[in-house]
């Protein structure tokens, strides 16, 4: 692709002096089992930890910061379900400037909340986030409002790439960044910022495989759009990659990964169990990727930054997706049990469950289930296990005693 201008290190460094000392210089946390996987120091840039609870503000703040007077008398205007719409609510209100911000009607109720909380005007508009940015771009045509695009613009890829410059001045030594990707304005500050001050730095995108438009993209030369995508990861759910971002990460970026649900599921649990931070599935791809791919898989050859993208996960969502996590590591264990109708039956083999030391969460008794007879009934259960191997010595105990065990994946 050419013809695009890049963004140059004297916009980053203008970003860094504007973005800095409004947003937070968010923490690197140590992950010491994803150090022990890997073999190499792992670090967690905690960007769920910033501002909105993601990094969308440093590139809104800094594309707002960007306008004109003139410009700023009409103010801005967003589509967004969530990280972007509180992103440019919060630099709008910061920066005393007028916000409004289009939201699909399905969004959920804390971001929709949370993007009015911090000063926007907020219209619910269409099924999806394009009917909303179709209604926004309208919105714009009519009033004058600036529109501010969550990733196609290159004062936001400059203001994203904070990130990067933030990393490096406290992690001097890295040698691979993971970078949760979608439209592309984060992975491709972050890879703009690193070419110009630490060349040698790996960088690796990281997309949901059920929504990876970046891979097909770069092999075809050019911002190509899925046909369809559907993925839990809805903060890096995006069709098509930006113009802007392409220019900047194609021969920028080491590698493009996917990952699948349940790594994204287990990632988030890891991220609560063992680092004590609340991650939404997009911001914990990157930490996915390190539990899916081992060391010599991603090139990595030194200390590793993965960048949590986001903290901004519904609180009925995340009851779920820790239930989905739990599965996907093997600690929930779903039967399906026959056994006889007859008196004692049930708490026989209840007593057999609780030899293999397994955690009875969930029971129902049924007799009347397709396939039973006359004389027996089946038993739905959920089972805490300690993880696959224990979840195997379950199953094995009770076929051996004898019972009939359909296993519910």
């Amino acid at each position: 692709m050419t013809g695009m201008e890049l963004i140059g290190l004297d916009q980053i460094e203008a970003a860094a002096k504007l973005v800095g000392p409004a947003v937070r210089r968010t923490p690197l946390v140590a992950a010491r089992v994803l150090s022990e996987r890997t073999g190499h120091e792992v670090r967690l840039k905690c960007e769920n930890l910033q501002r909105t609870g993601s990094f969308k503000p440093r590139g809104a703040y800094n594309r707002i910061a960007n306008l004109s007077e003139d410009e700023r008398r009409h103010g801005v205007v967003a589509a967004s379900a969530g990280n972007h719409a509180q992103g440019v609510a919060w630099a709008a209100a910061s920066l005393g400037i007028a916000s409004t911000v289009f939201m699909p009607i399905g969004a959920s109720l804390p971001k929709l909340v949370a993007t009015r909380a911090y000063g926007a005007t907020v219209h619910q508009v269409g099924e999806t986030v394009d009917q909303s940015l179709t209604a926004a771009i309208q919105f714009a045509e009519q009033t004058g409002a600036i529109l501010i695009h969550p990733f196609d613009h290159p004062d936001i890829v400059a203001g994203q790439a904070t990130v990067g410059v933030e990393l490096l001045e406290q992690l001097p030594e890295v040698d691979t960044v993971i970078v949760p990707t979608g439209g592309g304005g984060l992975l491709a500050g972050v890879a703009v910022a690193l070419e110009y001050l630490a060349p040698q730095v790996r960088v690796v995108g990281v997309q949901a495989a059920r929504a990876a438009a970046w891979p097909g993209s770069l092999e075809a030369g050019e911002p190509v759009a899925l046909e369809r995508m559907s993925t839990m990861a809805d903060g890096i759910a995006v069709g098509r990659p930006g113009e802007v971002p392409f220019a900047h990460v194609a021969g920028r970026v080491s590698q493009i990964v996917t990952v699948d649900e349940d790594a994204l599921s287990r990632a988030m649990l890891l991220c609560m169990e063992r680092a004590k931070l609340i991650v939404e599935p997009a911001g914990a791809a990157a930490v996915a990727a390190l539990m899916t791919y081992d060391a010599d898989e991603l090139g990595i050859g030194g200390p590793v930054c993965a960048i949590l993208s986001g903290g901004n996960v519904d609180p009925l969502l995340l009851t779920r997706l820790i239930g989905h996590g739990l599965g996907a590591a093997g600690r929930y264990l779903v039967l399906r049990v026959t056994i006889s109708d007859l008196p004692g039956s049930l708490g026989r083999l209840l007593a057999e469950i609780g030899r293999t030391g397994a955690s009875v969460f969930e029971i129902a008794h049924s007799r009347t289930g397709a396939g039973l007879a006359v004389d027996e009934a089946e038993v739905s259960l959920t089972l805490e296990t300690r993880g696959p191997t224990h979840r195997d010595e379950v199953i094995e105990a009770l076929a051996t005693a004898g019972y009939t065990v359909r296993v519910q994946e």
